[in-house]
């Protein structure tokens, strides 16, 4: 029943906001080397390359995606035409998978890739994203990168201050999920 809600009221939000559209996702210099910088002070021991490689990568992939799924409107009503059928990819697990393979086939030695996910609540629908955190350390130690929440424009921030979701491990919600201790 919750998915038959949620598709009615994205398919709702899709023909209301039919006219808004994004601008194709940029990214700066700068960004890339804020970003670098925050991966870089996850740890001492995060080496300075793999943490200009791993922002560099984050927001040029983010802009590829966007490019190839043809992201054109907010993240909401691009899942609404992708359960409609009008357009195959794009939603925020399409994003955690595409980023975490990504990001994993450059085999960093000083840094680990999570898929992480936030439960859903009465007000919110189930929501996968990519974090990255300094070798051995935790998801929650670690930075969101979540280029679906601003279709295609990567956010990112500390695991630990992104309070609009509760980030987990994947697979632990996964179980909760299936076990039913967790509502769909």
């Amino acid at each position: 029943m919750t998915k038959l809600i949620f598709a009615l009221w994205a398919t709702l939000a899709a023909l209301a906001l039919g006219g808004c559209t994004t601008s194709p996702p940029t990214a700066s210099q700068d960004d890339i080397n804020e970003l670098a910088q925050a991966i870089q002070s996850l740890s001492p021991a995060v080496d300075p390359a793999e943490a200009r490689k791993a922002a560099s990568i984050a927001y040029t992939y983010s802009q590829q995606l966007a490019r190839e799924w043809n992201i054109t409107d907010p993240a909401i009503v691009h899942n609404a035409k992708v359960a409609n059928g009008l357009r195959e990819r794009g939603l925020c697990n399409d994003w955690a998978q595409a980023m975490t393979t990504r990001l994993r086939q450059e085999n960093f030695r000083t840094l680990d890739l999570h898929w992480v996910t936030s439960p859903p609540t009465a007000f919110r629908i189930i929501h996968h994203s990519a974090a990255i955190s300094a070798k051995g350390a935790s998801m929650n130690d670690g930075i969101i990168l979540d280029p679906w929440r601003n279709s295609g424009a990567l956010f990112w921030a500390p695991v630990r201050e992104d309070t609009r979701y509760n980030w987990r491990p994947r697979m632990e919600v996964r179980e909760e999920l299936l076990s039913g201790a967790i509502p769909y």
